[in-house]
């Protein structure tokens, strides 16, 4: 069994390599495909993983968020999607 590392402030998170984040304008939406179907996400989960790139940790990513929205206090939200998108597979530390 492989142990999965918790994804938190420090680390880089990327999508999971057989996902594919696309604009779908028909939808209005950011939707994730893999061989398999298609995940429609909601506008904060487009936003997030729209910015997972492996190289900027995920505080950068919460930065850029809040600088963008003007908003603080981001980071509780952005772990809890991280956290429920690495037990999905779309994500890995």
């Amino acid at each position: 069994m492989t142990e999965t590392t918790i994804i938190g402030l420090t680390n880089q998170a990327r999508m999971a390599s057989h996902y594919r984040l696309q604009w779908e304008e028909v939808q209005k939406s950011w939707v994730l495909l893999y061989p398999e179907g298609m995940v429609k996400l909601n506008g904060s989960a487009g936003e997030i993983m729209q910015r997972l790139d492996g190289v900027k940790t995920v505080q950068t990513v919460i930065d850029d968020l809040e600088k963008q929205f003007d908003a603080t206090g981001l980071a509780p939200d952005v772990l809890d999607f991280l956290a429920i998108a690495q037990r999905q597979g779309w994500v890995k530390a």
